[in-house]
């Protein structure tokens, strides 16, 4: 296949076109390289390189010339700050997939995989002894600075236990970034029910691994842990430190791209079909702190009890249907992977 790959110069693109190449597909990258640089299987000749901001109609529309599917993985990312960023959020993932949906469209282009994520859900999923499952409301700021950070049931005030996301989970998006994801999943629900398109969405769970990128407000937070390693200071791990999330290793995240490009459509009725991209293995990010500063030698992590409004607690994936219907499953083992993280040069 021919496969178009926007973002495909930043942390996750570069991975997916390297795969796609691997695979034997050929390869056009576009990127407007504002938060990438060109990587070397985007320079080498193996894939071919537009650089161009995707919601530019003219340039999308020449890059789909000769197309067979797109994967779409170029998006601001991170939680950002507040409502300041809300207009570019907005118009770089929202804005810029409307575009890109107009212009597959036009080219009769049929098939696009979307890099979702696990913000869409919001807070995970939760079970209340008495209740049953429950979807707890947003933190307040008042149980936050005491230090109770889980969640309560809003039916009666008790702290809730956290159990297993599925894709079938009502979306609940929590700050811009994911409002912008869940926009991108309906835009493209959209395009698929009135073209005949076939859409895919990968919700992404903490993704990890080379290029990951570091020091700035949208890196991820074993970016943050291994720079302040490597200056020879404690990581700062927030709340409790006993926040779980699903850490998934970025080529591992490739390779579900790969298999989502060359599936078939989902069930019958199903104008987008989304699957959980996770390891099924979840930790706690004081656990990655941690083992970070253990690979490394370097200070125990420094758990500080800080918040960001906006974070949620704990988002814990079933990756089944990935499974059984993509033939997906995680191959690096988290310990194995931040091991060899640690010691990556940051690029």
């Amino acid at each position: 296949m021919r496969i178009l790959v926007t973002g495909g110069c930043g942390f996750i693109g570069s991975h997916v076109v390297e795969e796609l190449v691997g695979a034997g597909h050929d390869v056009r990258v576009l990127d407007d390289l504002s938060t990438s640089t060109p990587r070397p299987e985007t320079t080498d000749g193996r894939a071919e390189l537009v650089v161009a901001d995707v919601a530019d109609p003219e340039q999308v529309a020449r890059c789909l010339v000769g197309i067979d599917a797109v994967c779409h993985q170029a998006a601001k990312v991170g939680l950002g700050d507040g409502v300041t960023d809300l207009p570019d959020y907005v118009a770089r993932n929202d804005l810029g997939t409307a575009q890109l949906l107009r212009a597959m469209a036009a080219a009769d282009v049929g098939r696009l995989v979307l890099a979702s994520s696990m913000v869409v859900y919001g807070e995970g999923a939760y079970r209340c002894a008495e209740h049953g499952g429950v979807r707890p409301g947003p933190r307040t700021r008042v149980d936050l600075d005491a230090g109770h950070f889980e969640p309560r049931c809003p039916r009666c005030g008790q702290v809730l236990s956290p159990d297993v996301v599925d894709e079938d989970a009502p979306l609940d998006p929590r700050n811009g970034y994911a409002a912008t994801k869940v926009a991108q999943e309906h835009l493209a629900s959209t395009w698929a029910r009135v073209t005949g398109g076939e859409a895919v969405a990968l919700r992404y769970h903490n993704v990890y691994g080379p290029r990951l990128p570091r020091d700035t407000p949208y890196a991820g937070v074993a970016s943050f842990f291994r720079s302040s390693l490597a200056r020879g200071e404690a990581p700062r791990v927030f709340e409790d430190g006993r926040q779980r999330r699903d850490f998934v290793h970025v080529r591992d995240v490739a390779h579900a791209n790969v298999l989502a490009l060359g599936g078939s459509a989902g069930p019958v009725g199903e104008p987008l079909t989304a699957y959980n991209i996770a390891s099924g293995q979840p930790g706690t990010v004081g656990e990655m702190a941690t083992a970070l500063a253990g690979a490394l030698g370097g200070p125990e992590p420094v758990v500080t009890g800080e918040y960001r409004l906006g974070d949620v607690r704990h988002v814990v994936a079933s990756p089944e249907r990935a499974r059984t219907r993509l033939g997906f499953s995680a191959a690096v083992p988290l310990a194995d992977g931040l091991a060899a993280f640690a010691h990556e040069r940051e690029e």
